[in-house]
């Protein structure tokens, strides 16, 4: 993950940038011109949605590793395996 000069990483930048998204939005629908009942059922609407957005991008995030964990683990037995066959061809081995 990228990471700037002072070691923040794009992820948490992009999360704190969602988080804060959510609350002002949230805060204006506080203050909109709505009846208690109609703010407190579109913010469970959100709610809902975000978190539903959330799981989401945690399950696409575990495939995405699992993905990379796997292309890392295929690479790492072709590097032994051609370490293994240079080490048997070697001369006096």
């Amino acid at each position: 993950m990228a990471t700037n000069d002072s070691g923040i990483g794009a992820g948490s930048v992009l999360l704190a940038f969602i988080a804060g998204a959510m609350t002002g939005a949230a805060v204006a629908l506080l203050f909109a011109p709505a009846s208690g009942e109609e703010t407190r059922q579109l913010l469970g609407d959100r709610a809902r949605e975000g978190r539903e957005r959330a799981a989401e991008a945690a399950r696409q995030g575990r495939e995405l590793l699992n993905r990379q964990r796997d292309s890392l683990n295929t690479a790492f037995e072709r590097g032994r395996e051609a370490f293994n066959t240079a080490r048997e061809k070697e001369p006096g081995a």
